[in-house]
């Protein structure tokens, strides 16, 4: 079986943003893919959050993460009753961008719970893997890419392209 992939829509950052949200994401996939590139503008994590009509802000998540960098360090974390999916760590500026594949499987299903890999890259430093889950039956509806404090911002230009994939 064929899939195709279907631009839903892209956001181009024109100034620094403390979140990237994509909302009325139609339920016609099968699955979403959501891309990112770009770099922040201080020291933080980034974390995602989903909803179906507002994004859900409570203890619904949970995550395990494995990471490796080319200095030879490595490890793995887990969180449960978590407020959010914590996807990466990282050094700001200095040519840090990074790339980030989220796979949101089943997102429009409303009688499981719903998964996403997330794959997150510095191609001379670092990789990170993540598996996360909502535990939330309804659809995912909404997308929220944001920093873990106020003062925090992607930068400028950064971008983040949601696609929908269709079962041929």
């Amino acid at each position: 079986m064929a899939s195709t992939y279907e631009l839903i829509a892209t956001t181009t950052l024109p100034s620094a943003a403390n979140q990237i949200t994509f909302t009325a994401i139609p339920s016609t996939y099968t699955d979403i893919i959501l891309v990112f590139n770009g770099d922040l503008d201080s020291i933080t994590g980034a974390s995602v959050r989903v909803g179906n009509g507002s994004i859900d802000t409570t203890s619904n998540y949970s995550l395990t993460r494995i990471w490796g960098k080319t200095d030879g360090t490595y490890g793995s974390s887990r969180e449960t009753t978590a407020d959010q999916i914590r996807w990466d760590y990282w050094a700001a500026g200095n040519g840090n961008r990074r790339t980030a594949i989220f796979q949101f499987q089943n997102y429009s299903n409303t009688t499981t719970n719903k998964s996403v890999l997330i794959r997150t890259a510095i191609p001379s430093t670092e990789v990170l893997a993540t598996v996360g889950m909502w535990r939330s039956t309804s659809a995912i509806n909404q997308i929220r890419l944001m920093l873990s404090g106020g003062s925090q911002n992607y930068i400028a230009g950064s971008i983040a392209t949601l696609y929908g994939i269709k079962a041929a």
